[in-house]
């Protein structure tokens, strides 16, 4: 059932609502802290790398939900209290395709579906592993790889052609809504 903005759906017994997610909120995250890190989240970048977990920092700037689910959720509470998915790349994907929960959920698309607010992932090696989370906070005209801008850690960057960064693989998940 839809009632403005909102679905309402039942899940394993327990009535859901679904909210959209907001893309703007993400992406003024993405600007405000794609050259500096927010005091409020532990930095991995020594530690593998801070892609991931500023993906998920933007996500929830738009969804504002996280998922507690040990393990299989998707939460950060402290740099000791988080699950792999708020900072692994492959963790990300499997939550946001998988979610039926709370929080975020997505789904892969073409580039043609993509929005800003959105998140690539690239591989530099093969299909199966995927290794770097930017942010998508520009699509020109209709979207193609060449028309995407993206926010990003690790390598940190703002405005940057997703295409400089030369992946041999780039999947796209398209947020397409919160559940609370």
């Amino acid at each position: 059932m839809l009632a403005g903005n909102m679905m309402y759906f039942a899940a394993g017994g327990r009535k859901r609502t679904i909210k959209p997610y907001d893309r703007d909120k993400a992406v003024r995250y993405a600007h405000r802290w794609a050259y500096g890190r927010n005091p409020a989240y532990y930095d991995f970048e020594k530690l593998g790398g801070d892609c991931t977990n500023f993906a998920s920092q933007c996500i929830y700037a738009g969804s504002g939900i996280m998922n507690h689910t040990p393990v299989y959720g998707w939460y950060y509470i402290n740099s000791y209290n988080r699950t792999a998915s708020w900072t692994g790349v492959n963790y990300l994907y499997n939550f946001l395709i998988n979610n039926r929960g709370a929080g975020p959920f997505a789904e892969e698309v073409d580039v043609s579906d993509v929005q800003p607010g959105d998140i690539a992932q690239l591989s530099f090696a093969d299909s199966s592993h995927f290794h770097h989370s930017p942010v998508i906070v520009k699509v020109s005209g209709p979207p193609t790889l060449e028309g995407i801008l993206v926010a990003a850690h690790t390598f940190d960057t703002d405005y940057y052609p997703l295409v400089d960064f030369k992946p041999a693989y780039v999947r796209f998940l398209h947020i397409a809504g919160v559940r609370i």
